[in-house]
């Protein structure tokens, strides 16, 4: 069984006994003022295996069935099967953690808010994606197919841009973050990755 589909029934268990236990909803849920005022240091990580309803649980974990699989194929591929699964895990739970850190900041004095869902991580093996295959094309609802460059520069300036705006109930921030630190730390691992990225680009251009 591959790491992906194991994070993925794990995330839909928790989530689905926190939709009727609202005690572990309290308690695992990223509320930025509980952490610094507790030290609950669990909830940057918590808060990933929860979402709001079943709707946001089957968007994050349908993306990541799309996209975890083909991701950590090429992680074993690049570090072979054990510190490529340890490296695809780290991935995952690293992005989750980093992506609410600027949440944190911001909203450390903020009693009344909470976050929940594993969109950081999510978003993070989009990026990786992203990453290994520029040129490959990811249709949004199935519709609408374009090169993942183009819907990550899209992904990223709606992001930066909701973010700053803040007038939903959606964590934008968290999946900015996410996002770069999926293609940072994937980078980091390999840096001839980039390279690799940009010569995809430039060939596809005919450059």
């Amino acid at each position: 069984m591959s790491i992906t589909l194991i994070i993925i029934i794990l995330t839909c268990i928790v989530s689905i006994m926190a939709f009727g236990n609202q005690n572990l909803m309290n308690r695992w849920q990223f509320n930025p003022y509980t952490v610094y005022k507790a030290r609950e240091w669990h909830r940057f990580f918590t808060h990933g295996l929860l979402h709001a309803d079943y709707v946001h649980l089957a968007v994050n974990m349908f993306v990541l069935y799309m996209f975890g699989r083909v991701v950590e194929m090429q992680f074993v591929k690049l570090f072979g099967g054990g510190l490529g699964t340890a490296y695809f895990i780290l991935l995952y739970v690293g992005a989750i953690f980093t992506s609410v850190i600027p949440t944190f900041e911001k909203h450390k004095e903020d009693s009344w808010y909470n976050g929940v869902g594993a969109s950081g991580g999510v978003s993070a093996i989009l990026f990786a994606y992203v990453l290994f295959s520029p040129m490959n094309s990811i249709c949004l609802y199935g519709i609408l197919c374009l090169p993942g460059v183009i819907w990550a520069v899209v992904y990223v300036g709606y992001s930066y841009f909701m973010g700053k705006r803040g007038r939903d109930n959606v964590n934008h921030d968290a999946h900015l973050f996410g996002a770069l630190f999926g293609f940072g730390f994937t980078i980091l691992l390999k840096p001839k990755l980039f390279l690799y990225f940009i010569d995809q680009i430039k060939f596809a251009l005919g450059l």
